[in-house]
């Protein structure tokens, strides 16, 4: 009887912990810092050509993915 009660009590205990961690973190980010992450070098497609680069070398080593655009197929062939 002594168990059910330790077994209850902790399962109450551990639900109640899930449902109130399910609204996860509020994340904000404070105004003075905007700025720096709206700058041009924080953008990762600021280089036509590194974009192109990796795009090329991510899609011909990920063949079951699929290509980038809709004629081209995950096998490679065009």
């Amino acid at each position: 009887m002594k168990v059910k009660k330790i077994l209850s009590l902790l399962g109450a205990i551990t639900v109640i912990f899930f449902l109130s961690s399910c609204k996860g973190p509020k994340v904000t980010v404070d105004q003075m810092d905007r700025g720096f992450l709206a700058d041009y070098l924080m953008r990762k497609d600021r280089d036509d050509l590194s974009v192109m680069m990796f795009d090329h070398a991510f899609f011909s080593r990920e063949a079951s993915r699929g290509g980038k655009s809709i004629a081209s197929g995950g096998c490679g062939c065009n």
